[in-house]
């Protein structure tokens, strides 16, 4: 192993962040993990990571600490107080907070290392992809912060992404996190009618997609939705749970704009999350619309 290589501590270990340590792992890293329901890191002990018992004994030792956590008051409960990252964090070590947190929940973790401990270079870096991609190492990295850390840390984003952005300073990336998720939400809550549409006109999904295939509408990602509205296999890639969420933090980040289209997003998904549907993959829209 390369001496260059910083050691890595990733927190929070969903889909995205096993992925993340299971690709860390597959390139050499030394890397530390904890989860709050520690079984997630099985696999990835396994594998060769060193478990920690609370997130200071994880970061502690690490030259990096990746966060990717379910939302920003999750955040803020492993960041603080005597078991939290901060206080295992050595002195001058840099954390990449990955998660979707919003633009209140990000100024929130800024101010919070501001404060408590100025001495950490705190990268705001939401990542654009989903589950299979992070998986294959093929998101992307939209980052903001220092970018004087970058060849601590560029390493380290090469081996669980294929590109990463930066985008200023930190807060930034977390602001454009929430353009892109509406974006593709805004073509997820699309295709799932329009399909919906071409049936009731006695079309396929298939004639539908044929009919788009090799032109410019026809996005990668849509036909993997039409996959799913195809087999019925809903296994989520993004959770439709999140996926509201992530909505909804955009609504308040764009509270000043009209919005009509995402707020009628935000209210249709929020019944189907009502309905039962919130843990299967957000392209689950299109059953939840045809089951009404």
């Amino acid at each position: 192993m390369s001496q260059q290589q910083p050691i890595v501590a990733v927190l929070g270990l969903g889909a995205m962040g096993h992925a993340f340590a299971a690709n860390l792992i597959k390139k050499g890293f030394t890397t530390r993990v904890w989860n709050r329901t520690a079984t997630r890191a099985d696999s990835l002990v396994a594998a060769g990571a060193t478990l920690g018992q609370t997130p200071r004994e994880a970061a502690e030792g690490a030259d990096v600490v990746i966060t990717m956590l379910a939302d920003a008051k999750t955040s803020l409960e492993v960041y603080q107080g005597d078991n939290g990252l901060l206080a295992g964090l050595k002195q001058g070590g840099i954390i990449a907070q990955m998660g979707t947190l919003g633009v209140e929940g990000t100024g929130s973790l800024i101010a919070l290392i501001k404060q408590q401990r100025p001495d950490v270079v705190f990268l705001d870096a939401p990542v654009s992809g989903t589950k299979a991609p992070a998986e294959q190492a093929q998101i992307v990295v939209l980052a903001s912060g220092d970018r004087d850390a970058a060849p601590v840390i560029e390493p380290v984003f090469a081996a669980i992404s294929k590109a990463t952005k930066w985008l200023g300073e930190a807060g930034r990336a977390s602001k454009m996190k929430l353009v892109v998720n509406a974006w593709l939400i805004a073509m997820m809550e699309g295709i799932a009618e329009s399909t919906q549409l071409a049936e009731e006109l006695g079309f396929t999904a298939d004639d539908l997609w044929n009919v788009l295939e090799g032109g410019p509408l026809a996005a990668p990602y849509i036909k993997g939705k039409m996959e799913m509205f195809k087999s019925g296999d809903y296994t989520p890639q993004m959770q439709l749970t999140w996926a509201l969420k992530d909505i909804n933090l955009a609504l308040d980040a764009g509270k000043n704009l009209e919005l009509p289209v995402m707020k009628r997003i935000s209210q249709t998904w929020q019944s189907a999350v009502d309905g039962g549907y919130g843990d299967q993959d957000l392209a689950v829209v299109y059953r939840y619309l045809g089951n009404k």
